[in-house]
């Protein structure tokens, strides 16, 4: 060994050592330790340590190569286990035993392969199923801001989404949480763990930061085998992806390589797209992998490189404003901000029911309209106000009130979802209601000024 940089190991004389290849680290006291490598020139290899490079020496050190990457074993036995950053179980179990492997490093679905995302993901949670419907095969972000209730809106997503019944699971990977997070996430999912539907893998803050980069890979590795070989829907959820892209960002520096945008390494956009391009669908295949990458903007600016270079990946993103969190409102959703690319593709007729996207489109139109009237009200005063325009205000409220607020532990079905939705556009006059046809009315709303 030649030199320490971080959690790098730089070697020279190595001979026939590939990039990705797996390797063994032997310190002089017998610990065998595990890495990858990044890099190689000639006889100079650079090794990541999984384990971090603590209390290693470069007198006494071997390091031995695989001559192949880094596998993990893929299977149904992943199914109820919580694992760690490298895939090793922290649940008291055995080790996860399968008869297959597959490449941690994996591969984006080829184009031609690809089936258009369809059919929803029931999330039980009304404001995204109503306005932000996840379909299956999407990648929809969550983009928030510290001290945001992400983390406990991921984990409900986590423990109450379904396909309708369908086989369904979840694989969810936690990187850089604190010890708590990551108890409180181990407590909410227990029930789907113990239903045999849940992989959990666990990164904690005080864990190796290389441990933290190779979290998401196995997750989706794991995930791959579940959805297009054993045919379920399978939805990963990734938190927190902002914990993952410094822990790319402190390695490159390592590397000594040269920092772009805020000491980002200029592959950063290419690095996220390896990861967020391997869902999908895949034609003749009954499975899906639908991917929501959770991420906490630092100081919530959305230009911030991480939800930047995500939004340009992703099919939308959900939103979760402090405005709405200051209210005390659960889950801080701000729906004009929010948007679901593929929704047409996964409500509506045959997929929802037949009134589900022209009721989210009448939602926003409603919703963008009361934001106005309330800035109005702010300068002149709401007693200046019309009739129609103190209805908004009212509607506003009633939206907040029935489409939003929800509880961490309350599963609403798309039928009581819906039903609120209505509830909320029965403030407002029928004649204002122009995205809806009269016999959906008719049907739905039950509203006081009935009159066209």
């Amino acid at each position: 060994m030649d030199q320490l940089r971080g959690p790098l190991l730089v070697l020279r004389g190595a001979s026939g050592v590939g990039w990705d290849e797996y390797a063994q680290v032997l310190l002089p006291s017998g610990e065998v330790r595990h890495g990858l490598v990044l890099e190689v020139d000639h006889d100079l290899a650079v090794v990541e340590v999984l384990e971090g490079t603590d209390g290693l020496e470069p007198a006494g050190t071997r390091v031995s190569f695989d001559g192949a990457p880094l596998q993990v074993p893929v299977g149904a036995a992943w199914l109820g286990r919580t694992c760690n950053g490298r895939g090793e179980p922290i649940d008291g179990g055995p080790p996860v035993l399968c008869g297959q492997s597959a490449q941690v490093a994996g591969s984006p679905i080829n184009p031609v392969w690809r089936e258009a995302p369809v059919d929803p993901v029931i999330t039980g949670i009304t404001v995204v199923d109503t306005l932000t419907t996840l379909v299956r095969g999407q990648k929809l972000p969550v983009f928030s801001t510290a001290g945001l209730a992400h983390l406990d809106l991921a984990t409900q997503v986590a423990s109450q989404s379904h396909a309708g019944g369908e086989p369904f699971c979840v694989v969810f990977a936690g990187m850089g949480l604190t010890h708590t997070d990551a108890a409180s996430v181990r407590d909410r999912l227990e029930e789907r763990s113990a239903a045999g539907e849940l992989v959990l893998i666990l990164n904690t803050a005080d864990d190796p930061v290389v441990e933290r980069i190779l979290t998401p890979r196995i997750a989706l590795t794991v995930a791959e085998h579940l959805a297009f070989d054993l045919g379920r829907h399978v939805l990963v959820l990734m938190a927190d992806m902002t914990s993952y892209c410094e822990a790319v960002r402190e390695v490159s520096a390592a590397r000594g390589e040269v920092p772009a945008r805020r000491g980002y390494p200029g592959y950063l956009y290419s690095d996220l797209a390896s990861l967020y391009e391997r869902c999908g669908r895949i034609v003749g295949m009954p499975g899906s992998l639908t991917v929501v990458p959770v991420l906490t903007m630092p100081g919530g600016d959305l230009t911030h490189p991480v939800p930047d270079l995500t939004g340009y990946i992703t099919e939308g993103q959900v939103v979760l404003s402090p405005d709405v969190a200051v209210g005390g409102v659960y889950p801080p959703v701000d729906p004009l901000s929010s948007l679901s690319r593929l929704m047409r593709r996964g409500a509506g007729p045959g997929r929802t029911r037949e009134d589900h996207v022209l009721v989210a489109a009448q939602l926003l139109g409603a919703l963008a309209h009361a934001r106005q009237v309330r800035e109005l009200a702010e300068l002149v005063g709401e007693v200046a106000l019309g009739v129609t325009d103190r209805l908004y205000l009212q509607f506003a409220d009633a939206f907040t009130h029935c489409v939003v607020r929800q509880g961490r532990s309350e599963h609403r079905d798309l039928e009581e979802s819906l039903r609120r939705a209505w509830e909320a556009l029965s403030v407002l006059p029928r004649r204002e209601l122009g995205m809806l046809p009269d016999a959906m009315l008719d049907t739905y709303w039950h509203g006081n000024g009935a009159s066209p």
